[in-house]
């Protein structure tokens, strides 16, 4: 059995990480987990922080606005795993199939995002409660 051919290929990208420190964690991980930073940005409100591993990122996310999105998580739930993200070609073609099978979209269409990619997100509340990011490569 195949894959349709309306789905698009998609894999673990990254895990999204809301900390109050990235830069003190990035050094935990680096020093425990042996692996490196891939990635270092100031981006929409966050510094952004990518480690990379053999198979994917850890992306640490720390509030620079106190207004901002994660600020607001890390009040809410505090620090810990924010988001799974979706590497996919299509962002735009990946929504379009979340929204036809009834998953409610964060954004309508792709945007820009952190190290220059194209994102989306879904709503969690249709997804698990797991909020899920399609990044396009």
């Amino acid at each position: 059995m195949g894959r349709p051919s309306d789905v698009p290929t998609v894999h673990i990208d990254h895990v999204g990480v809301a900390t109050d420190d990235a830069t003190g964690l990035a050094e935990t991980y680096v020093e425990l987990l042996d692996c490196e930073i891939a990635h270092e940005e100031t981006f929409d409100g966050l510094a952004v922080l990518f480690l990379a591993f053999e198979n994917g990122y850890l992306e640490l996310l720390e509030p620079v606005d106190e207004d901002g999105t994660i600020a607001r998580y890390l009040d809410r739930e505090g620090p810990g795993i924010h988001h799974v993200a979706l590497a996919t070609e299509d962002a735009t073609a990946a929504l379009e199939r979340a929204r036809a099978h009834g998953i409610e979209l964060i954004d309508e269409e792709p945007r820009p995002g952190a190290w220059g990619h194209d994102v989306a997100f879904l709503h969690p509340r249709d997804t698990g409660g797991v909020l899920l990011e399609f990044v396009e490569h």
